[in-house]
C-alpha cells in the first residue's frame, strides 16, 4: 500500500518555546480551541459538534441522557408519557429561569418547536426537528408535541440536540440577535462571542441542576484555532488546556513529553465517502454506474489508513452508520480493497484508462490524500476541492458533488435514524435518491416496534450496501489532550460537557 504524501503533520520542534506557562487552573479559565470556525451559535444553525458543545453548556433540553446509564431522566421536564402513537405530554420544570432573568414555561417549548419546523425559517438542522408535527400548550406547565407518525426514538431528540429558547427574547433580537448574544437556561452562560473566532462562557451559579450538574469551572474561553501545529504549540505554552482531535502522531509526542495528559478514546463519528450516484452533478458523472462505484469500494484501503495514520482505537466499518447506534446493522455486503478488482469492473464500465473526477474534503487531509492516491492506483485522477465544512455541505445541497469525504457524528444520538435517515430519505445530501431506501427508512423511523425498525433498517443498510451507495470507512477515535491540571473523562458519545471538567 501506497499513503503517497498522507503522513500526519510534524508536531513544531519544542525548542521553538521556553518553558511551560500557568495552566489555566491559576484563574480558573479553561482554555479550549475549537479546530473549525463556528457559522452560529445557535444550536438549530449550524450542524458543526463544536456547535452542539456550546449548546449543551449555554442551553438546556426538556430530557437528558445520563452518559453513564444511558437512561432518560427529567431536564426541563419533570415528567412525560406518551397519549397515543403520535402526541407526547411533557410536564414542565417549575421556577426556571433563563440568563437574561426571563422566567421559563412552556410558551417557550411551543415558540422553539414550532419556530425550528417552519422551513421558511432556515433551521439547518432539520433532520433533528423533521419528526415533529407540532408543539401545543395545555397550561403554562405543560405541553404536547404532535408527530409526524409514530417516532419511537424521540425521546432521544428530546434528550440531545432540541434545546429551548426564550421565546420572549427570541421575538425581540431574532436569530442574529442570538448570534451575538444568545441566552439559554445551561449551567454556562455566554459572556461574549465574537463570531466564529471567539467564545468565553461564564458559570451560571444559579443553575437549577436537576440532570447536568452545576459548573465546577468559572470560565470557558474558546478560540478558534484551526491549524494542528499552532494548537500543539499552544498547548506547549499552556495557553490552552484542552483540544480534542488531535491527530495521532501529534498525540504521540506530546505523551512522551510527559507533561499533558493524553487519551484516545472512541466516538460515535464515522468517516464516509459519498458517491453521486443520482448524477445529480450531471449525467456523465462515472458514479451513476454502479461498478465505478464498487471500483471506488475496492480501491480504498481502509485499514490500510487507519493503521498507518488514525491508530488509537479507531476500526473500519462497512455500514453506512456507527455500530453502537440502534439499527445499524453489520451483515452487509463487504468490499475488500482489491485493486486490481477495482481496475477490472473500471474497465468492464468503460473506463480501462480511468477517468478524471473532482474530490471534495473539508478536515483530515492527510487521510484524503491518502484515498486520492489510492484512486490514481487504479486509474482514477481525483482533484482535491478542500473547503471549510459550511461551503461544503452548501455545495452538496444545492448543486451535489461527484465524490465527497465526510463525517457525522449524529448529534451523539445512538440511533440510525440520526445518520442513515439523515443521508438517505432524499434531503439535500442524498446522492442516492433510492426510494426504496428511503421507504425503508421512513418505515423504521416510524415503527413502534423494535424488531420491525431493526429490521426494516437492515434492509435499507444492505442495499446501501448492495449498490455501494457510499464507501464506509472507519469509526473515528478521539486523541484528547490536556494540561496536567484538567479532570475529563471523555464518553463515546463525542460531548465535551463543559460541566463535567474539573480542577485536579
Amino acid at each position: 500500500m501506497r499513503l503517497i504524501n498522507a503522513a500526519a503533520a510534524v508536531l513544531l520542534p519544542v525548542c521553538l518555546f521556553s518553558s511551560t506557562a500557568l495552566a489555566g487552573k491559576a484563574d480558573d479559565t479553561l482554555n479550549i480551541a475549537f479546530s473549525k470556525e463556528l457559522e452560529h451559535v445557535d444550536p438549530y444553525y449550524n450542524t458543526a459538534r463544536e456547535g452542539i458543545l456550546l449548546g449543551a453548556a449555554v442551553w438546556d433540553a426538556l430530557l437528558y441522557r445520563d452518559p453513564k446509564t444511558g437512561n432518560y431522566v427529567g431536564n426541563l421536564a419533570t415528567g412525560w408519557t406518551w397519549i397515543d402513537d403520535t402526541t407526547l405530554e411533557l410536564t414542565l420544570r417549575q421556577g426556571v429561569t433563563f440568563h437574561n432573568g426571563e422566567p421559563f414555561d412552556a410558551d417557550d417549548v411551543v415558540f422553539t418547536l414550532n419556530y425550528v419546523i417552519d422551513p421558511k425559517n432556515g433551521n439547518k438542522s432539520q433532520a433533528n426537528t423533521s419528526w415533529i408535527k407540532s408543539a401545543e400548550k395545555v397550561d403554562a406547565f405543560k405541553v404536547r408535541i404532535h408527530t409526524n407518525g409514530p417516532f419511537p426514538a424521540a425521546l432521544e431528540y428530546l434528550a440531545g440536540p432540541i434545546i429551548i429558547q426564550p421565546n420572549e427574547y427570541y421575538a425581540k433580537v431574532g436569530q442574529q440577535g442570538v448570534a451575538l448574544k444568545p441566552i439559554g437556561t445551561g449551567p454556562y452562560r455566554m459572556e461574549s462571542v465574537e463570531p466564529g473566532k471567539h467564545f468565553v462562557l461564564k458559570r451560571n451559579d444559579a443553575y437549577f441542576a436537576a440532570a447536568k450538574p452545576k459548573a465546577s469551572i468559572g470560565t470557558v474561553d474558546i478560540r478558534t484555532v484551526p491549524d494542528a501545529n499552532t494548537q500543539m504549540a499552544e498547548l506547549f505554552n499552556g495557553d490552552i488546556d484542552l483540544v480534542w482531535g488531535v491527530p495521532a502522531d501529534q498525540a504521540d509526542k506530546m505523551a512522551k513529553m510527559g507533561k499533558f495528559q493524553v487519551i484516545n478514546a472512541p466516538t460515535m463519528r464515522v468517516g464516509y465517502l459519498s458517491l453521486d450516484a443520482a448524477g445529480r452533478t450531471g449525467a456523465k458523472n462515472p458514479m451513476t454506474d454502479l461498478r465505478v462505484r464498487q471500483a471506488v469500494n475496492h480501491a480504498i484501503n481502509r485499514q490500510g489508513i487507519v493503521d498507518a495514520l488514525m491508530k488509537g482505537t479507531s476500526a473500519v466499518i462497512n455500514s453506512a452508520c456507527s455500530p453502537v447506534q440502534f439499527g445499524c446493522e453489520q451483515a452487509v455486503t463487504t468490499y475488500a480493497y482489491d485493486p486490481k478488482k477495482a481496475k477490472a469492473l473500471l474497465a468492464e464500465a468503460g473506463y480501462p484508462q480511468g477517468f478524471s473526477i473532482d474530490f471534495y474534503a473539508y478536515r483530515d487531509r492527510p487521510l484524503a490524500e491518502a484515498m486520492i492516491g489510492m484512486l490514481a492506483e487504479v486509474g482514477i485522477t481525483a482533484k482535491l476541492n478542500y473547503m471549510q465544512y459550511a461551503a461544503l455541505r452548501e455545495k452538496r445541497i444545492k448543486e451535489g458533488t461527484p465524490i465527497s469525504f465526510m463525517t457525522w457524528g449524529s448529534n451523539s444520538i445512538a440511533d440510525v435514524s440520526a445518520i442513515t435517515s439523515a443521508f438517505f430519505r432524499m434531503g439535500g445530501e442524498d446522492d442516492a435518491r433510492d426510494p426504496e431506501v428511503a421507504a425503508l427508512l421512513e418505515k423504521g423511523d416510524s415503527s413502534v416496534a423494535l424488531d420491525a425498525r431493526k429490521a426494516a433498517y437492515g434492509k435499507a443498510l444492505t442495499t446501501i450496501a448492495d449498490k455501494a451507495y457510499w464507501v464506509p470507512l472507519w469509526i473515528y477515535s478521539s486523541n484528547y489532550v490536556m494540561g496536567a491540571d484538567v479532570s475529563f473523562t471523555p464518553t463515546p458519545d463525542e460531548l465535551i460537557r463543559f460541566y463535567d471538567i474539573s480542577w485536579k
